[in-house]
């Protein structure tokens, strides 16, 4: 059944995208060159109507063949993860806000109050929390009072840092297959049928649209893919972590190449003064690519060093807490030394 419907999603991804590139992409607003983007020629960029509208339909799909065999373990697990459904709610809200965003532009100011306010629900009413987190080798670290708030903060980063990242060919198409398709394995090997179930529908849409996004790309996910991806990102992880599927450092190094690129790019520009919400062209990912890589080549690069995280992540899941603290030790030490050549690439090529 999961092969089956993971592939099914995929396919409507793949011809949902194709439509948004090609005959109907006047529906949609068109992605201009400017000195701040790295493609060349006009793109479409509502890529993200196909990912969303697909595993929407994916999920939904799921459910009625679910209830309709009677299968007690995906019923009996809706029923006992009623914040499933505030996710898949709050994420079609920011959706709709990004598609306006999209088509007519909205102000910062209330983007952010959009996606504050979508946190605040999940995390207060759908009470999808991290109460603690562990430091390998120093133990359990409870939140306490901070819990809501720091659960917030970290939800909203998600959902802007997946945004921000989102600025070349295939590679927030990428993050989401190999990303989402880790935590789909870690809930599968845990028997959280509901949560493998949400994780596998967005990696198989994210795989249709890569398809005509890996570069050259003929459409662009936009915001109204990248912001309810980064907020499912986020939501997926803190409750497969209050669940106990995983430690809260396994989701974090999973998706590291995202989240340590736009945090460290946000802190340096944050302390040179600089309006931080505007767009730009200094991820490491786009220094790269003006110091003359091509897209592929970059991309392919960081496909590497998704799979490398994502390899650690899992290394560190299974093992023991001396293990997981020298996996951490070689975690950071990777994004060092790749920080480093980006540097050195930057100055041979007077960049």
């Amino acid at each position: 059944m999961w092969l089956l419907l993971a592939g099914g999603v995929g396919l409507l991804s793949w011809w949902l995208t194709g439509l948004l590139a090609g005959k109907i992409s006047v529906l949609g607003p068109i992605d201009h060159p400017n000195d701040r983007s790295l493609h060349e020629i006009p793109t479409p960029r509502m890529g993200g109507v196909a990912m969303v509208a697909s595993a929407l339909a994916g999920i939904m799909l799921a459910t009625v063949v679910a209830f309709a065999r009677n299968n007690r373990e995906i019923i009996d697990g809706i029923e006992r993860s009623p914040e499933v459904l505030w996710i898949l709610g709050g994420m079609l809200f920011l959706a709709a806000v990004s598609f306006l965003d999209d088509r007519k532009g909205i102000p910062v100011w209330l983007r952010l109050i959009c996606h504050v306010f979508t946190a605040s629900a999940i995390v207060l009413i759908g009470e999808v929390s991290l109460s603690s987190f562990r430091i390998p080798g120093w133990g359990e670290v409870a939140l306490g009072w901070l819990a809501a708030p720091m659960t917030v903060a970290f939800l909203v980063w998600m959902t802007n840092l997946y945004n921000f990242m989102d600025g070349m060919d295939g590679f927030a198409g990428g993050m989401t297959v190999l990303g989402f398709g880790l935590m789909a394995c870690l809930f599968l090997m845990d028997d959280r049928q509901v949560l493998f179930c949400l994780a596998l529908v967005q990696a198989a849409a994210a795989l249709g649209f890569l398809m005509h996004n890996f570069p050259p790309a003929r459409i662009f996910m936009g915001d109204v893919g990248s912001i309810p991806t980064g907020f499912l990102a986020g939501s997926v992880a803190v409750l497969g972590c209050r669940e106990g599927v995983f430690d809260f450092w396994v989701p974090l190094v999973i998706f590291s190449p995202f989240i340590l690129d736009a945090t460290v790019t946000l802190i340096r520009r944050a302390l040179r003064g600089e309006r931080v919400w505007d767009a730009h062209r200094e991820h490491y990912y786009q220094r790269v690519v003006l110091a003359g890589w091509s897209h592929r080549r970059t991309v392919s690069v960081e496909y590497g060093v998704m799979a490398l995280c994502g390899l650690l992540a899992l290394i560190y899941h299974s093992a023991n807490e001396g293990v997981r603290l020298l996996i951490l030790g070689v975690w950071m030490t990777v994004f060092f030394l790749l920080a480093g050549l980006v540097h050195k690439r930057e100055v041979s090529s007077g960049h």
